[in-house]
């Protein structure tokens, strides 16, 4: 029986349930851009990194420099971006915690698309009426380098204890100013 529970759980899904839904379209962006008729009421999927929030009297809207998901629903801002949209929330959401860099997931219907300028150029985005969305929470940089405390660089065959030019560190070599 806990065999059984411990493979069934890998069954689950990762997706916030906030952003769970059975219909999800794989619809690009580019698609939509392209032919936005044959696209309208269409269940998307779509995340990305928030690059500004309006609010307005009875909705907020997002306009979103958008990366495709991963297998949990995260934006994966470290590949090519697909390009941008705007979602429509029903309410009010606060700029300052829904600030410009944050990744957030939208679920929602394909309803338009707005022409809008970018600098100068006039760009059609994709306009999602979200029914629902997800702010993930910001993630920790850890920027101490890899330490392991058990390495000494005194264990090297290479070590000389008498040597004044010795460095323990040989590839990131450091600069004597006195040479």
């Amino acid at each position: 029986m806990l065999l059984m529970l411990f493979f069934l759980s890998g069954c689950t899904s990762s997706i916030p349930t906030a952003v769970r839904a059975n219909n999800v379209s794989t619809t690009q962006i580019k698609q939509v851009q392209a032919a936005p008729r044959g696209y309208l009421n269409v269940m998307i999927r779509w995340g990305g990194e928030i690059i500004t929030v309006q609010n307005k009297t009875h909705d907020t809207w997002l306009e979103l420099l958008a990366y495709p998901l991963d297998s949990s629903g995260y934006p994966n801002n470290k590949s090519t971006s697909e390009g941008r949209f705007m979602a429509q929330i029903t309410g009010f959401v606060d700029p300052a915690i829904y600030t410009p860099g944050r990744m957030v997931t939208i679920l929602g219907l394909v309803e338009s698309t707005i022409t809008r300028q970018v600098g100068e150029f006039p760009y059609q985005y994709p306009l999602v009426a979200a029914k629902s969305h997800y702010l993930w929470p910001e993630r920790s940089v850890i920027s101490d380098p890899w330490y392991d405390p058990w390495y000494s660089p005194w264990q090297t065959p290479f070590y000389d204890p008498w040597n004044p030019y010795w460095d323990p560190y040989y590839p990131y070599t450091r600069h004597y100013p006195w040479l």
